[in-house]
C-alpha cells in the first residue's frame, strides 16, 4: 500500500466528494485524562466511514504526543490543518482525535487504523516526518496499541 502523498490527498479527495470524510462535533471540548494523569481538550475529531473491504472495528490506535516548537497553540492549531488530507487518505485510517494539554501546551493525536501494521505505516509517513520536524527536539513520543479503539 501506498504512502505517497499525493495519492493519500486524491483518496481523501474521493472519500470528501462520496460523503464518507466526516469532522463530528460532538466531543469538541471534551477532557480526557490520559493513564499519566495529564488531561488533554479535543480540539478536533476526523472520521472516515468504513468499507465493506475493511475491519468492522479498528485494530489499532496510535497516539503520538509532542511539543512544537514554534508559535502559539492557537496558531498550531490552525497549522494542524494542512496536514489532514495526507492523513485521512492513508492505508487503513480509520479517525483521529486532534487534543492539547492547556496547561503545558502540548498536543496529542489519537488515531485508529485498520491493523497495527498500518498504524506502523504510519511512523514512516510524510504527515508525521513533517509534524516531527516542526515539533521540538526530543519531544515526541508515540506508542501503538492493538485491538483498541477510541472511546466514545
Amino acid at each position: 500500500m501506498s504512502l505517497s502523498p499525493f495519492i493519500a490527498f486524491l483518496k481523501t479527495l474521493s472519500y470528501l466528494l462520496r460523503g464518507r470524510l466526516h469532522f463530528p462535533r460532538n466531543r469538541i471540548g471534551e477532557v480526557i485524562t490520559m493513564e499519566d494523569g495529564q488531561e488533554f481538550v479535543i480540539f478536533r475529531h476526523v472520521v472516515v466511514d468504513h468499507s465493506p473491504d475493511q475491519p468492522e472495528k479498528p485494530g489499532a490506535t496510535f497516539r503520538v504526543r509532542f511539543r512544537f516548537a514554534h508559535g502559539s497553540p492557537k496558531q498550531n492549531r490552525l497549522l494542524s490543518l494542512f496536514p489532514i488530507p495526507f492523513i485521512v487518505g492513508l492505508p487503513g485510517f480509520r479517525s483521529k482525535l486532534w487534543t492539547i494539554n492547556e496547561r503545558n501546551g502540548a498536543f496529542q493525536g489519537i488515531y485508529e487504523w485498520d491493523t497495527v501494521q498500518d498504524a506502523e505505516n504510519y511512523t514512516h509517513s510524510f504527515p508525521l516526518k513533517l509534524m516531527t520536524k516542526r515539533s521540538v527536539p526530543g519531544s515526541v513520543f508515540y506508542e501503538i496499541s492493538p485491538n483498541q479503539s477510541i472511546k466514545e
